[in-house]
Parts: C-alpha cells; structure tokens; sequence
C-alpha cells in the first residue's frame, strides 16, 4: 500500500501544479482538475495521501491540497468510517497541529484555516458525545508553542461562526454543540483572557529588545488570534460571562488600546461588548467604562492614533473607537432615567470632549458616525437637559458650522480632509453621495438640538449670515469653468459658494425649528427682520449665491408676518428674473426655477398675508406676460399658480370665477381654437405641428415648430396649475357665505363648486383628444412618421436612465454648462412632460372639481376612448403616468362606482392581466371564478393578477403582493361559494411561489403566512387542498393528517397560533427551491448523536410535527397542476 500511496502522490503534486501553475493550457488544468477530483470521489488510499501531502516538506499548494483531501474524507465519507478509522484520523489530525507546521510568523495563513477547518469538522460530528475532552485537549496543544495556541484560537473561532452565526449544521447537533459551549463558557473564557493576558506580557517584555523581536511578534500574532476568537464569543454568550469579576474583560480591552498593534482587535472586541443588547439589569455594569481610568485609557489611544498621521491602520482603529464611544452613549441614554436608576456619570463632560473630538476630526467619515448618537444624545429626556449636554449643544453647533461646508473631494488637495476621502471614497461622485447624505444628517440633529438652545443657535445662524453677506466674492476667479459663458462667475465648489451653500443650510434648519419651540412673545423678531433685510439689500450677479440668498429670504420669510411693510419688499427680491448673462448656464436656470419655486411656496403657506399685495402681484405678472420671450413656460405657470394660491383667499366665487376666466382667457382661445382641435384630433397632423416628422439641425433652435411646442405645453402647464391650485374655502360657514357650497350629499357631507370648474370642463376634451392622439402615436403607422432626427422621441431619456439605474449624476461643473439641449433631447422631454401632465390633470380634476367633473355626461366612455385606448403599443415606460389618476378613483363619490369606477377599472385591469403574459389557462381560470369571485370582473381580473404574480420572478414585488394585497382580497370572499378549482388555483399559486422565492427570508415568511391563513380558512369545507398538500415533496402524510385533524376539529386544538404556524412550515417546507448557487452543490450529511437532553415526553405521545427534519427538495409540482 504503501508503494501506492506514494505513486498517487507523486501523480497528485504534479496535478496540482499543472493546475497552479499560470503557463498551464486550459485543457492540461483541466484534465488535472479531473484527477484531482475522482481522486477524491474514489481513492480509498485518501487519507494516507492527504497525510503524506500534507506534510510541511511539501510546497505550501500540495500541502493544502493534501488538508482539502482530509476535509472532504470528514464531510462526505465519516459517516460510512468505522471507528478505529475516525480514531486513527483524529489523532494524525491532532499530530499534524502539534507538529505539521512552522513557525507561527512563517507559516502560510491559508495552511492554518484549513488545518483548523478538519478539527472542527470533526468537533461538529463527535463533540461532546465521542469525544468529550475535545476542549482539555485543545488547552494542552495550546501549551506546545505559539504556533500550536494560534491554531487553538483559529478552531474555537471557527467552531463557534459555524454553530452560532452561520449555523451550517443540523439542529440538533447544533442545539449540542452551544448547549456545551454554554456549559464550559466560563472555563473557556477564563482560557482565552488567561492565553491573552500570557501572550500580551510576553509581548510587552521582549518588544523592546532588539534580539527578541520575532518572538515579540509571535506572541503579538497569539494576541491578535486571541482577541479575534474573543470577538467571536462575545457577541453571543450571557453578558455576565461580560461582565463578571467587576469587569475584568473590559479592563483588559481598554489597557491593550495604548498596545499599537493589539488595539485594533481590542477596540472591535470592546464594540461588540458594549453593543450588546438585552435586560438593562444585565447592562448597568457596563457603565463602568465611564469611570476615570477607563476613559483615560480610550482618551489616550485616539490622541495616540492620531498624532501619528495618516496610517490606514491607526485610521481603522479610529473609526471603531468611534463606534465604542457611539455604542457607550447609547447605552447611556437606554440606563438614564430608566428603572434600573443609573445616575448621570460625574466625568460625562471628559465623554463629551472625546466624542466631540470625533466629530471635529478631519475625516468625513468620522464626522458622520456621530451624527446618529448626538441625535440620541439631544432627545433624551434627562440628559438633554443635563448641564453637560446644554453646554456641549453650543459647541456641536460651532462645529456643525464647518462641518456643512462641502469640502475633501478626493480629487481635490484644498483641505484636510481631502487626504482620508482618498481613503473612503472611489471617486468625487461617491464622495458627493455620501456628504448628501451626511448633511441631511446633520440638518436633522441641528434641528433637535434647536430646542435646547433656540435663541443661541438663532444667533450663531445670524453672526455666519451677516458675516457672509458682508464679504465679497473675491475668490471665484480660481475655481471658475473653462466655459466663456462663466466667465467670471462662481463654481459650484468656489469657496464663496461652499460657505453660502453651508451657511443656508444652517439657517433654514434653525428657522424652522426655533419658530415651532418658542412662544411668539420670545421669538426675535428684531433679529429676523434684521437679517432678511441683510438678504434683501444684498446684491449679486452669481447665480448660485443668489439661489442661496433666496432660499434664506425664504426661509426667514415668517418673520415677515410681524412686520408687513416688508411684504413688498420680499415680492420684489423674488421674482423669476435676475441677472443673467447670455446664454443662459444651468446655474441661472435653476434659481429661476428656485425664484419660482419660492414665491408659490409664500403664496401656499402665507395667502392671506400676502392678499393685499395681490394687485400688485397681478399687475407685475401682466407686465411680464406682455413679452411672450421673457419668461419660459414654465415660469410663466408658476406666477399663475401664485395668483390662484392667492385668489383662494377671496372666498367669493363670484369674484374669483372672474378671475381665473380672465387669467386664462388666452389659454382658452388658442386651445379651443380651430386650429389646435384639429391639430389635437389626428396624429399625423400633430406630429407635423410639433415637427417630429421633420429632419432639424441642431442649429435651427428657435424654428416655428418649437414656438408650436411651447404653447401647447403652456396650456397643458396652465389647466394643470388653475386645477391644483383653485379651492373653495376650508370653513363651511365661509364657503357657504362666497358661493361655493351648493348642498349636501344623503350622508350629510358638504358638496362643493369649484371657481375654476367651469374654464377647466370646457377644455377637457381637447385634452381627453391630446391623450387619445399620443397613445396612437404609437401605433406602426405613426411611429413610421418620425424623421431621422426625431426616430428616438418615445425612448427613456438618459437622465431617467440614470436615475433607475443609479448612475450619479457629474457633480463638478455641471451649474457652469450652458442649458443646450439638442433638438432630439427638447423633443423628448416635451412629449414625456406632456404625457405626465395630461394624466396629472385628470389625477386632480376628480378632488379637485367633484360633482362638476363626476357627472360629465359619457365620463367614462369619455376616459376609455382615449385614456385606455391602444395601450398594447404604449411603452411601459410611459405607462407610469397613468399612476395619476388613481386621485381620480379615490376621490370619486360612491353614487358613481357603477357609472364610472367600474368601466373604467374594468378595462384597465384586464388590460393588466393582458400583459402580465398569463397563459392559456388562466383564461379558463377566469371564466371559472367570474361568477364566484364577485359580480365585478375588476375583483376577479385584480385577484387573479395578484396571485399570478407570486411567481414572477421579482422578489420585491412577491413580498408587497404575498403580504399585503393578496390575503386582504381573498379574505372579503372565503366565506362564499367558491368553487374547488379556484380554491385549488390560489392556493398552488402560493406554494409556486415558494418554490421560486421560498430560498428568501423576507419572501419565505410572507408567502408561508399566507398559505397558512389560505389552508385554514378553507381547508375545513374544501378537502381538495390536502390533494395539493399531497403533491408537495417529502412531506410525512401522517404529519399532514395530524394536522388536518387538530384544524377540523376546534374542540381538540391545543396548540397556540404560533405553534400551528411552525408546524405548517414545516409541513410545506419541500416546496422552497434551492438558489441556483446550491442546485448542483453535494450535500454533506451530519448525523445526530444520541441528545444530551431527557425527553419529557414518552416516545409514544411524540409529536411528528415537532420532530420531523425533512429536507427540502426542489421540485414542487408536476405541469399538470397549471391546468388547475
């Protein structure tokens, strides 16, 4: 044999380096590949040969080849070993850890995991009950050196991510395995603080004398093993095993931060302890890392870490001491003023320091792991309001002050921070996403900490925008666009930009926040007013830093409200223009768009402050209607929509009928003009009078064609804007007294008019004609219509390309471009923007006008004749808009369900069902249920739809659908007469998707709780779901009786609802499917071994439900249960 064995072996070296080796042909790996693996299969001679190539005079490849073959004899042959076989293995096993490897620092880590990985494998089979001194065995190998105690820590590491975290054995020997290990955790513990606290002396003594550096380092390396092994253990045992001897774990944790090469593995051994949750009884002496020698330790290894500059490593250990201090906060905050009375810790200003030091570090990254703690910190009801916590609210705002300046782009050298974003960050656009993110942190916290210290942060919001306002832009020269266009003008990273940018954010966070805290006597009006004087005095040609300006006139707008001589003022600053040089950039049309944006909101939140400046207002806008060229579409639409915020407050009808007809007098006579209804009415002439049948040059921007978009889009922006914005008045009284109440409905609710019902009704079916044209724009003969210019119209713009995607939009610059769009990009946008209004308008008009819209004569023939017609050709992408007239069916009064819900959903769901690609059967399936389900076929088409989708290949979408529509439908007809083949099709559907989705946690519970709710409620009158029940995979037919008989007989049923659900879990559990990952992986088999535990009950009265470990298979059911 043994001359076999060693010609095998010599076979396997070279395999295996005709395999390793980078000069080898694809075929020669392969068929090397090939022994490899039917050696394994097949050889009897496996162990002996993995031995010999384990051996440490072999290279360090063959030598863990040779572990592999070790590893794969235990997992698939140890259950057909005899057992002087395992014996013989254990022992080489346990020879080669005391013997087979060198030196700890040159021993190759790779050689290690797979040494360790054959000791638990066998510790999983045998441990305790074969092998009951496994862990006495383990002490004394770890006594042989430090290569043997690495090896020990590696093991009981390992042994515990298998059984504890990743649990990848069967129940019951898992169940074995903890049970002992929670036994002997006491003695285990003590074992690695003891090897710990032996290694770590070792270290301290030698690490100075230049002839012992390698031993040094060995003892270092037992160190770190041991900490590693030590963070494994923590994360689950009892936290008195934590806590006990006053801490002493702790206390070792915190002395080893100021070991440069040990702190890291202690400070995530410290955060995993002190995050641990559980009893707050339990976690009260964890509060003794508040007291003076704890933080001094913690204190002084981030000073230390830090002085040293920027070492990746020290850096690391950074961020998880930051952590550490996150985690002892929170844990404060959970004891503080809790029943456990713990008091407020005397030191807790020396905490504040060091955490407030994190959040003044240079990094980005260290800023933003506190944000959530200070949060934390700020709401709690005691120490919010603790002396400490008052004064350190003061310093975190200073220091939020800088920390909201955009600055430390990787790509960038002008700060600090600058060199650990090249750390953190891949790039300037991951960077951008992430400070989004943190600023809005930042916004959130400021805000809480607002009501700490309202007036003081109102004064240092004040001091940075006066300061701001008072300095001048000299600095944009350096960081301006090579663009002629920008010449001149600032950057969106210019450093004035920054410090507005930030200095705004601040402000419009505190504002906010300090009117809502203080009593109107206290609020500083003077101050407030003050600075919007500040703002509006302020001049600017930058078009950034006059967005910034706006928004604070914005935001400081409330204190208006006290003084209003300066209402004039304010509508003055913010009107849609503003100097701009020509062309245009993006920048100035964004605070255009901001300009807009602004004044409706005033008009929104302030409409009866600013009504007496409505003729102003009005006559200002007229002046600027006059040129047709000096304001866009849209902003044109956004005055409007001001003037009808405004009008609101009237509360005549009379009155503001009067004014919304001569407001939209225009927009009426071009859309009921002859021209527009006949261009609106027929496809070919509306794709000639926007010219997308016409071959353009990019140069040829201002053609008649465009003008022609323009005002249709005008009038689409207009209908839109009067019917979102025109209301009656919220009082009833008042609205009665102006007109608009005309009666009540039999329920006894008011019925409303609308002053803009009358404008909007009689352009709705040119616009009902627009949506019916662009749906059959669509159809082959139109598309053949577009020109070359035009052929990619209908696609999805790149920019919703990149927001589905996820692709980050270019975040230098891109404010300086000129806003040029070729004349495919303005033609795409027009027809998607049109598109979305149309249905937006439709979305509005049923809260919006209510009777005058619900009784249109035809209504719903109306909408499906052009809303729902020729939607087989419509994109999917467009068909997103019709989302919007879901406001329509929500709104609509019930006397008007037959008459319009039920055409109109009709046809939308079954055009849904259309094209959710449903076979064949589904069709029989249909006509089954139509008498059974209900008398509407929106019900049944809905229904079906519903659990169709359950298998659709979409995770996400079979989690909403399994959890939250499909059990809240079937449930209004279960007590009806179904017939059992419809009860039959819901309930394979369910279990279908199982079989898809079952390998899904999130999935797997919802779609299990449903079949449960299904096979109770129906079971009891419909026996053909213990047919299906039949068809499932493995399943225990005796189980499955037991269960059906406990569930039709009530009087019997003992077990609880969560009992129940767990044994019908089980019951289906061979319909989950595997991922595709494990479909072709070999099984590995642990058998159990005889329990450590007593069974309470006699084997008798055993419950097959609670005992039964069936595997699940992947198949499900045969394609003959479709035809259900």
């Amino acid at each position: 044999m043994a001359e076999s064995v060693a010609v095998i072996c010599e076979q396997l070296i070279k395999a295996v380096n005709v395999m390793m080796d980078a000069e080898s042909s694809q075929r020669y790996r392969l068929e090397a590949l090939k022994f490899c693996e039917e050696f394994k299969e097949q050889c009897p001679f496996c162990v002996p040969c993995g031995l010999q190539l384990a051996d440490k005079s072999q290279s360090p490849v063959v030598r863990h080849f040779g572990l592999q073959i070790l590893e794969h004899v235990i997992k698939f042959r140890w259950n057909t070993m005899p057992q002087q076989e395992k014996v013989q293995l254990k022992n080489c096993a346990m020879g080669l850890l005391s013997n087979g490897t060198h030196f700890i620092l040159e021993e190759e880590s790779h050689i290690k995991d797979a040494l360790s990985r054959i000791i638990v494998e066998m510790i999983k089979r045998e441990w305790p009950q074969q092998w009951p001194d496994m862990l006495k065995e383990l002490e004394d190998l770890s006594k042989l050196g430090e290569s043997q105690t690495e090896l020990v820590m590696l093991i009981l590491l390992r042994l515990a991510e298998d059984v504890i975290t990743f649990q990848t054995l069967p129940s019951q020997r898992r169940k074995d395995i903890q049970h002992t290990l929670t036994q002997n955790m006491d003695s285990i513990l003590s074992f690695l603080l003891t090897i710990l606290q032996l290694n770590v002396d070792e270290y301290r003594r030698l690490k100075s004398d230049p002839s012992q550096e390698l031993k040094a380092r060995a003892h270092s390396r037992v160190g770190v093993a041991t900490l590693n092994t030590l963070a494994g253990y923590i994360d689950w045992v009892a936290l008195v095993h934590i806590t006990n001897e006053q801490c002493r774990l702790m206390e070792i944790l915190c002395l080893l931060l100021s070991e440069t090469e040990l702190q890291l593995e202690a400070a995530e051994c410290l955060l995993i302890a002190v995050s641990r949750k559980g009893k707050l009884e339990d976690r009260k002496p964890l509060m003794v890392l508040f007291n003076d020698v704890a933080m001094h330790y913690i204190l002084s290894a981030a000073q230390s870490a830090e002085g040293s500059g920027l070492v990746e490593r020290h850096y690391t250990f950074l961020k998880r001491l930051c952590q550490v201090l996150c985690a002892l906060a929170t844990q404060l905050c959970a004891l503080v003023g809790s029943h456990v009375e713990v008091e407020v810790p005397g030191n807790l200003n020396k905490f504040m320091e060091a955490f407030l030091a994190f959040t003044t570090h240079p990094s980005q990254f260290l800023r933003s792991s506190t944000q959530l703690t200070w949060g934390t910190l700020f709401r709690h009801e005691v120490l919010s309001k603790h002396p400490v916590i008052v004064e350190v609210t003061s310093k975190y705002m200073r220091a939020t002050m800088t920390n909201l300046v955009k600055t430390g782009f990787p790509s960038k050298s002008d700060s600090p921070s600058c060199e650990y974003s090249l750390v953190d960050f891949d790039n300037d656009e991951d960077f951008n996403t992430f400070f989004n993110s943190f600023r809005a942190q930042q916004g959130e916290v400021v805000r809480i900490a607002c009501k700490i210290i309202p007036l003081e942060a109102f004064q240092m919001a004040g001091e940075w925008l006066q300061y701001q306002s008072d300095g001048k832009c000299d600095d944009c020269g350096r960081y301006i666009n090579s663009s002629k266009t920008a010449e001149g003008l600032c950057s969106i990273l210019s450093p004035s930009v920054v410090q507005w940018d930030a200095m705004t954010f601040f402000m419009e966070s505190i504002v906010g926040q300090l009117l809502k805290t203080l009593e109107k006597e206290v609020i500083p009006v003077d101050q407030g007013i003050e600075l919007l004087q500040a703002m509006l005095s302020y001049e600017t040609r930058d078009p950034l830093i006059l967005s910034c300006v706006l928004t604070n006139v914005s935001s400081l707008f409330p204190f208006v409200t006290y003084r209003p001589h300066f209402l004039p003022q304010v509508l003055h600053k913010v009107r849609p223009l503003c100097p701009a040089p020509a062309p245009r950039t993006r920048a100035v049309k964004n605070v255009r768009r901001h300009a807009c944006s602004s004044i409706i909101k005033m008009c929104r939140d302030y409409p009866q402050f600013i009504l007496p400046c409505f003729d102003m207002l009005y006559c200002h806008v007229k002046k600027l209607f006059s040129n047709e060229l000096l304001l866009t579409q849209m902003e044109k639409c956004a005055l409007m929509e001001a003037l009808v915020l405004i009008s609101n407050q009237f509360k005549d009808y009379e009155k503001q009928k009067a004014f919304l007809e001569e407001l939209m007098a225009p927009v009426v006579v071009r859309w009921l003009s002859e021209e527009m209804g006949q261009t609106l009415l027929n496809p070919v002439s509306f794709l000639a009078f926007v010219g997308a049948d016409q071959v353009m040059n990019d140069s040829n921007i201002e053609d008649q064609t465009g003008i022609n978009r323009s005002r249709i889009s005008f009038c689409v922006y207009t209908i839109l804007g009067v019917v979102k914005r025109a209301r009656w008045p919220a009082d009833v009284e008042e609205a009665k007294a102006g007109g608009f109440l005309v009666g009540y409905t039999p329920s006894g609710n008011p019925i409303y008019r609308n002053p803009c019902a009358p404008q909007v009704l009689a352009l709705l079916p040119n616009l009902l004609a627009l949506i019916r044209t662009h749906n059959s724009l669509f159809l082959p003969e139109h598309m053949a219509r577009l020109s070359e210019t035009f052929a990619r119209a209908y696609d999805v713009m790149d920019v919703e390309k990149n927001v589905v995607l996820g692709l980050p939009q270019p975040v230098l610059e891109i404010y300086d471009s000129p806003v040029y769009k070729t004349s495919l990009e303005r033609m795409q946008g027009f027809f998607c923007t049109l598109y979305d209004n149309c249905f937006h308008i439709l979305g509005h008009a049923g809260p919006s006008l209510n009777q005058d819209f619900y009784t249109i004569e035809g209504l719903a023939e109306q909408l499906v004749s052009s809303v729902l017609i020729n939607l087989d050709h419509v994109p999917d992408h467009r068909l997103r808009a019709m989302l919007h007239i879901l406001s329509l069916v929500v709104s609509c009064p019930q006397e008007y369900y037959d008459s319009l819900l039920c055409p109109l959903l009709g046809h939308l769901f079954a055009y849904m069902l259309q094209v959710s690609k449903v076979c064949g059967e589904k069709q029989v399936t249909q006509e089954m249920l139509e008498e059974e389900l209900l008398r509407l076929d929106i019900y049944m088409t809905f229904l079906t739809i519903s659990f169709n989708c359950l298998c659709w290949k979409d995770t996400s979408n079979c989690q909403r659908t399994a959890s939250q529509v499909c059990w809240t439908l079937l449930k209004q007809i279960v007590g009806g007469n179904l017939l059992p083949e419809a009860v039959t099709w819901f309930y394979t559907s369910v279990l279908k998707g199982l079989q898809v989705h079952g390998q899904h946690e999130g999935c797997s519970a919802a779609l299990t709780l449903l079949a449960f709710l299904i096979y109770e409620a129906l079971r009891p009158r419909y026996s053909e779901l213990r047919v299906v029940m039949t068809h499932i995979p493995n399943i225990q037919l005796e189980a499955l009786d037991q269960f059906d008989q406990r569930l039709l007989n009530p009087a019997t049923q003992k077990a609880g609802e969560k009992k129940r659900k767990e044994q019908f879990k089980k019951l289906i559990a061979g319909t989950v499917g595997k991922p595709l990952g494990q479909q072709f992986r070999k099984e590995v088999h642990i058998r159990n071994l005889p329990s450590l535990f007593k069974k309470v009950k006699p084997e008798v009265n055993r419950d097959i439900l609670e005992t039964s470990e069936s595997p699940a298979l992947v198949s499900l059911f045969s394609p003959l249960q479709d035809d259900i």
